[in-house]
């Protein structure tokens, strides 16, 4: 028995009336989100960033040469708001991960450049990144990682085809 099942029961003598099954599904996803969330913070704590510093980073990086966006381009793909989004982009200023550059495009506007110090950390950080991941993976096989996959997959487009 897991600390889930423990719940259920407790629940179940105490209101066998309830159905307790989406709780135990999602009090699991629950404590599977926050075990690995732990061990990417720890990774990420390394190198001075934090979850969301490195999202900023990450999604700089991948966006390929020459790994700048507008500030709303990066408010699109990181899902945050505009304040939430300066800010994060003030302390890697401040840290000197990335710089403000002027939008050619756009004579008033900005974007968001990585330095050549954030793109040696970001490629060092998301390397490690990737190995923590595999860590927390292998611990499943293979056969069920992809049926894992697969099922959290369809779950999550339940949610996303609504919008």
């Amino acid at each position: 028995m897991d600390h889930v099942d423990e719940i259920i029961k407790q629940w179940a003598a105490e209101r066998p009336d309830l159905d307790t099954k989406p709780m135990a599904l999602l009090g699991r996803l629950l404590k599977l989100q926050q075990h690995t969330s732990k061990a990417m913070a720890d990774n990420f704590s390394q190198y001075g960033l934090n979850t969301s510093s490195f999202d900023v980073l990450a999604t700089l990086r991948r966006s390929g040469p020459p790994y700048q966006l507008s500030p709303g381009a990066l408010i699109n793909m990181t899902m945050v708001t505009s304040g939430t989004m300066t800010n994060r982009i003030d302390q890697l200023v401040k840290a000197g991960f990335v710089e403000r550059i002027k939008n050619p495009d756009d004579g008033r506007g900005f974007l968001i450049a990585l330095t050549e110090k954030g793109f040696k950390l970001v490629d060092d950080a998301v390397t490690t990144h990737v190995v923590t991941q595999k860590e927390l993976t292998d611990r499943l096989s293979d056969e069920d990682r992809n049926t894992l996959n697969a099922l959290v997959k369809k779950y999550l487009a339940t949610f996303e085809n609504e919008a």
